[in-house]
């Protein structure tokens, strides 16, 4: 499967910043200290309605990790999957009565345009869940075969109690688990299983739905975690330097999915930060698919609105805060979108560098982009007033908006 393209990130003067950011499993900020090449794994969309506002939230935040990275001179190494087969993509295909294959390629290309207006910097690898069913199989045949999975009348699961680290990324008690797994396509209730939070490795074919060739564990097709684990055991290793997405991944996905790689390498941690992006919500409810408040992109875009703007609405909120969408929100984008283009198109301007170093200190301050934007704003505010004659100064806070915030001005 292939990616987007990428939108070219202006080399700015100076040095950038290592990242401080807030890791999941510890609780605590971390300084990310990669080496030449950072990793991360972003888990991608389920494509049967792509992309609204919350999706692109969490994209726009795991896309300035990599524009503080890359502005520190190192290479990304940056994996993202679809999982383009699922109950949620069948139950959508059959109740709109299309083929679930061409509904999933529909919407991951609508998924495709969406970030490349937004400029969201591309994964080098983009892998789709049916395309890795190669990699998948002999995974979970090696876990059964290591005593960590179970058939279950055709089914696979995976024993949470194999990993003695279980529970170390979302650190939530045995309760709140059970209710987190029941909301999150988990099956706590199925009679037979060995611990109520074992997660499916292995869906055994169920009549009328897509199967693949299982090898020794029969025909199906692959339980959600072991996807993701799949694909990045094979793009990026052990112990990568982050893994994103957002905070209602936390579990059961990022929990199950360190399992699954901990157990399968006798190797800890899976990742070295489990980095989670806040929820949006839309007349005061988590905008969801389940319950179809859903703000699109592409909508937007067709009403002819500037995806700058909309990247400006998602910069105003700090990526790991809750937030709620309203018409102000993408009002006040617009107003900041043409009082900094208006500030830019002037000959000259307040000197640029320090405004720079604010912005490049505020995102390795855990990807501080409301700061961030508080300084541009300072420095447009000056130009209004005639604040200073530096021929150069727009084009510098231009290239600077453009590398680190990706809103092209």
């Amino acid at each position: 499967m292939y990616a987007w393209p990428a939108s070219e990130v202006p080399a700015l003067p100076g040095t950038g910043r290592d990242l401080r950011i807030h890791d999941t499993a510890t609780g605590e900020r971390l300084t990310l200290r990669p080496g030449e090449t950072a990793r991360i794994y972003v888990c991608g969309i389920t494509p049967y309605d792509a992309t609204h506002i919350g999706h692109a939230a969490t994209y726009n935040a795991f896309d300035l990790v990599q524009r503080v990275w890359l502005d520190n001179k190192r290479q990304v190494h940056y994996v993202q999957n679809v999982t383009d087969v699922d109950d949620p993509l069948l139950e959508r295909a059959v109740r709109d009565g299309e083929d679930w294959v061409a509904l999933a390629e529909r919407e991951t290309v609508l998924f495709r345009e969406d970030m490349t207006a937004l400029r969201i910097l591309p994964p080098k690898h983009y892998i789709g869940a049916v395309e890795a069913i190669p990699r998948i199989v002999p995974l979970i045949e090696r876990l059964r075969d290591a005593g960590a999975a179970y058939e279950l009348e055709g089914d696979w699961y995976f024993s949470v109690e194999s990993d003695a680290h279980f529970g170390q990324v979302s650190n939530l008690d045995a309760e709140a688990m059970r209710l987190l797994s029941a909301e999150r396509g988990g099956d706590p209730e199925r009679p037979g299983k060995k611990n109520p939070l074992d997660p499916m490795l292995w869906m055994a074919a169920r009549p009328g739905e897509p199967s693949w060739d299982g090898g020794s564990l029969g025909d199906g097709r692959p339980g959600w975690h072991i996807e993701c684990v799949a694909i990045a055991l094979e793009h990026l290793g052990m112990g990568f330097d982050v893994q994103g997405g957002g905070s209602d991944l936390a579990f059961p996905h990022h929990e199950m999915g360190a399992s699954h790689a901990q157990v399968l390498t006798g190797e800890f941690p899976f990742a070295q930060a489990y980095v989670h992006a806040g929820m949006v919500a839309l007349d005061g409810e988590k905008m969801s698919k389940s319950k179809g408040n859903l703000v699109f992109v592409s909508q937007l875009r067709r009403d002819g609105v500037d995806p700058a703007a909309i990247r400006l609405a998602l910069l105003a909120h700090h990526y790991r805060a809750d937030w709620e969408w309203t018409a102000s929100v993408l009002e006040e984008a617009q107003r900041r979108l043409a009082d900094w283009r208006a500030a830019v198109s002037r000959p000259d301007g307040p000197a640029a560098e320090s405004v720079v170093e604010e912005i490049r200190d505020a995102l390795a301050d855990d990807l501080d982009a409301p700061a961030a934007l508080a300084a541009v704003d300072r420095w447009a505010a000056l130009q209004r007033t005639g604040g200073g004659t530096d021929t150069g100064a727009p084009g510098v806070i231009s290239r600077a908006v453009d590398a680190l915030l990706g809103v092209a001005l």
